[in-house]
């Protein structure tokens, strides 16, 4: 999203080209319709499988006394992570001035979008009593990081939708008169969320001043989102937890994994919505060199998450660093190291693999991995409390997820990706606007080299 532009004067021809391109994929296509249903049917299946756990209780999954945090806490702290990317693309490299994220600006408020509206529910399927999530807006402590929580997930989930929404104006007033083969309901949408905008310098300068309001206050927010999510942990005397760069170590994180969504969005849209011009090569080169970025700076921490506690050795920390290192844990430890953070960073460095199916490919591993990442990060330090387990059943020592967890945990996956495949449908994807008036300053600038050049 570009915070320059206070005016609106493409070529028309281009704009004509550039708005046919964009808006072709609009609509309830069949192979939408037939995407959506399996979704419907997944969605169904998994939702079954959490009215058994409303009905019976946590006492369905896997967690106990002491692993009371289990996969949908792991779940949570990635739905968290993924949803950051939009302030990564649109604030950070916006507010530099990168103009190459145009195109890709939109699709990281998509991304963000789905997954902040999502976050906040994934927590309450941890919950036993999810009729009294209300009592934490009643009742809620300013003492407590679980409040601070809810209420800069919210922030943050309010000032993503209007970072998506905002740039978006121009673009249904626009689409307004090309809708010709849009059901009705869908160009009455336009007509009401376009807000009878008319392209005029006055209109452009109050949205681009509201989107720099926005694109200012979207980095603490985004910030705070994953610090107070770190501080739940850290706040703790747990090994694996007690420590003091779980803040940034959680915000590099999310910037990998976000990044890592984003491609792999760009490349589904680049393909089946013909977008091959919008989103070049060129664009997954440069999102390729961002991961790669984001992830040297996340190994850093993670050599500091496990290095100081190796060098000072202390019993409890000795036991932890020994599940995940050569005990139970191993496997997937090392797997998601080096699968899905360190092979993938280093062969992004050599540009063949920032081609766009290759690259689309180490993004799949880079985001298993994080997954599994949070996975690591939670289970392993509730298996080592500090008191000693005595006296209980083995289940109660080692946690294993249950088919329900399992169900639960893919549902909100689903749900994800309806809002997605919705919001990739009902509007466009790309800026039609900010893509005209580039277009039309390049053929300026084209003229412009041309009249340059001497006579001959």
């Amino acid at each position: 999203m570009s915070a320059s532009v206070d005016h609106f004067s493409p070529d028309k021809n281009k704009l004509n080209k550039i708005a046919e391109d964009i808006l072709k994929p609009v609509g309830f296509s069949k192979s939408f319709m037939l995407w959506m249903g399996f979704l419907t049917m997944v969605f169904l299946i998994c939702g079954y499988a959490y009215g058994i756990q409303l009905e019976k209780g946590l006492i369905v999954t896997g967690m106990r006394d002491f692993v009371s945090w289990g996969m949908y806490i792991a779940n949570f702290v990635f739905f968290v992570a993924v949803s950051l990317v939009g302030m990564l693309i649109s604030a950070v490299l916006g507010l530099i001035g990168y103009k190459w994220i145009k195109p890709i600006a939109r699709i990281a408020e998509i991304v963000a979008v789905g997954f902040a509206m999502v976050a906040g529910l994934v927590i309450v399927v941890d919950m036993g009593r999810p009729d009294r999530v209300h009592h934490v807006f009643l009742y809620g402590r300013v003492q407590s990081p679980i409040l601070w929580d809810v209420t800069v997930i919210t922030t943050y989930m309010t000032i993503s939708i209007l970072l998506y929404f905002l740039p978006l104006i121009p673009d249904l007033a626009i689409a307004k008169g090309r809708m010709n083969n849009a059901p009705k309901w869908l160009v009455n949408l336009y007509e009401i969320l376009s807000l009878k905008w008319n392209h005029s310098s006055k209109q452009f300068k109050i949205l681009m001043k509201s989107m720099r309001i926005l694109l200012i206050l979207v980095v603490p927010t985004a910030f705070g989102i994953h610090t107070v999510t770190s501080w739940l942990f850290a706040a703790t005397s747990r090994s694996g937890w007690d420590s003091t760069i779980f803040g940034p170590y959680f915000l590099t994180g999310a910037f990998v994994a976000g990044t890592a969504a984003v491609v792999i969005l760009m490349f589904f849209y680049r393909n089946s919505f013909k977008l091959e011009k919008y989103l070049t090569d060129d664009h997954f080169d440069k999102m390729g060199k961002l991961l790669v970025l984001t992830a040297l700076v996340y190994l850093y921490f993670n050599i500091n998450e496990y290095l100081v506690p190796a060098l000072k050795m202390k019993r409890v920390d000795a036991l932890h660093l020994h599940a995940l290192f050569a005990g139970h844990h191993a496997f997937l430890f090392w797997a998601t190291q080096l699968g899905g953070l360190i092979i993938p960073m280093i062969l992004m460095m050599f540009k063949p693999f920032r081609k766009p199916g290759v690259l689309t490919f180490l993004a799949v591993c880079v985001l298993i991995g994080a997954w599994f990442k949070r996975y690591i990060i939670v289970i392993p330090t509730m298996e080592h409390p500090n008191l000693p387990i005595q006296g209980v059943p083995e289940a109660f020592m080692v946690y294993s997820p249950t088919v329900i967890e399992v169900a639960v945990t893919l549902m909100t996956f689903v749900m994800s990706l309806m809002i997605i495949t919705i919001l990739s449908k009902v509007f466009p994807i790309i800026p039609i606007w900010e893509m005209a008036e580039e277009a039309s300053h390049e053929g300026d600038a084209e003229a412009s080299k041309t009249e340059s050049l001497p006579a001959e």
